[in-house]
Parts: C-alpha cells; structure tokens; sequence
C-alpha cells in the first residue's frame, strides 16, 4: 500500500470537515427542535447485561443534578447488591428500598411471590405520588408484570399520574408491549458475550 501524501491527506481532513459540518447542522436543528421539558419513563428490557446497571447509573446522575431518587426493588432483595450498599450512603438523597425474596426460581412459591410484589408497588407508588423525588428507579419491574404478579394497566395508570417532571426507570426482562407504548426511552440490550457461558461465575462488582 502506498502511504499517503501530504495532498491525499488534506483532501481526506477536509471531506470530513464537510461531512461534520452537514452533520452538524441536521443535529442543531434536531436539538433545537426539541424544545419540550417533561418527565420521561424510560425502559431497560431485553436478554443482555447492563439494565439495572443503566438504571442505577441515571440514578447517580440524576444525584449530580440534586435530585431526591427513590429506589424500589422487585424480586431482588435476599442479598445486598454493590448498587444498594453503595447508594444507602446517601440517605438524604436517595430512598432504597430492596423488596424481593430473590429470584422466581429460588423463592418457588408464587403466592409469597405477589404478595412481595404487591407491597413493592405500594411503596412505588409514594415515590410516585412524591413531587420531591426526581427519579424514581423500579428495577426488575418488568420481570413482576411477566408473571403477573401486578396488574399492568393498574401499574401503567399509577406512572401516568405521577408529577409532571418526575422521571421513572424501569429494568427487567420481558417488558411488556403495553408498558413499551406509553414508555418515552426504550433500549433492548442483547447478549453478544457472556462470562457466565464460559464457566465464570457471577462477581462483585460486576453482577451484583
């Protein structure tokens, strides 16, 4: 191959000067069509790491803005995760609660199961009703509408009602189509990779 010259150079630096100015232009004009000021629901779904992950991370930052976060887990609960023992520092700005028994396939009974989810969505719904919290993050939500241990237009009309600005994160397999309609943000993240397939088990720091 045949190194480039200081000509073939320049031309290149300035095709991409023009690419990013064009788009640089079409971006403004997005941004500054975008001009509304809400509250947002955002949804985490799909088969891949990093849900909750991106959760408690919008958490965080929304703390960096000065933002009171309310946290309620469902299903997760029978052991502390690095996010829970790391954000209960912060007790005057952050509301954790971890209300599960652990996952589906280790608690094995159903009724308990709703009953814990049940409770999970009372205390949702004061953070809901609370226009002092600024995010509220609902992880593993999703995995409690799957099995239905909530009723989904119950939970869907509760979010609707919430403050104007409030914005809510909601993580977990299976979101439902319903939820997807009225959720404003939604990302399905997807295995390419997984530690796990290789023998590698679940870490601190990394899984929970």
């Amino acid at each position: 191959m045949n190194p480039m010259t200081s000509n073939d150079t320049a031309a290149l630096n300035e095709r991409h000067r023009a690419r990013m100015e064009r788009k640089k232009a079409i971006i403004d004009a997005k941004i500054a069509a975008a001009d509304k000021q809400i509250g947002i629901i955002i949804v985490n779904t799909g088969n891949g790491k990093g849900k909750s992950s991106s959760g408690f991370g919008m958490a965080v930052r929304a703390m960096g803005h000065g933002m009171k976060v309310g946290v309620v887990q469902f299903i997760k609960g029978a052991m502390a995760t690095g996010e829970e023992l790391f954000l209960r520092r912060f007790p005057e700005e952050v509301s954790f609660h971890a209300m599960g028994e652990g996952y589906t396939w280790e608690t094995q009974n159903r009724e308990r199961d709703i009953e814990k989810a049940q409770a999970a969505w009372e205390q949702a719904k004061r953070f809901l009703a609370d226009p002092a919290i600024g995010m509220v993050v609902l992880d593993e939500l999703n995995i409690a509408l799957k099995y239905h241990y909530l009723d989904v237009d119950t939970v869907i009309a509760d979010l609707l009602e919430r403050p104007a600005m409030q914005h809510v994160v909601i993580t977990g397999r299976g979101a439902p189509p319903e939820l997807i309609e009225i959720a404003d943000t939604v990302t399905e993240m997807n295995v390419v990779k997984h530690a796990f397939k290789a023998g590698i088990a679940a870490q601190a720091g990394t899984e929970w």
